[in-house]
């Protein structure tokens, strides 16, 4: 018998409905595109460190 973690990990990420191998790990076509359309409309992003001159953190060119 699947553990509950194995029975989430079916379901669709957005709307929590089983999975189609089809359009996996979403249900449907419909899904797939909401969260394409996420990416594109920079729905999602990631987090980034700022230094404190206000650069990004690790971006910093220094004559060695």
């Amino acid at each position: 018998m699947p553990s509950n973690a194995a029975a989430r990990s079916r379901r669709c990420p957005l709307c929590g409905k089983p999975r189609d191998e089809t359009y996996k790990p979403f249900c449907s076509r419909g899904c797939r595109d909401r969260d394409l359309n996420r990416w594109f409309d920079e729905g999602y992003r990631v987090p980034v460190d700022h230094a404190p001159d206000g650069g990004l953190d690790g971006d910093r060119f220094e004559d060695e």
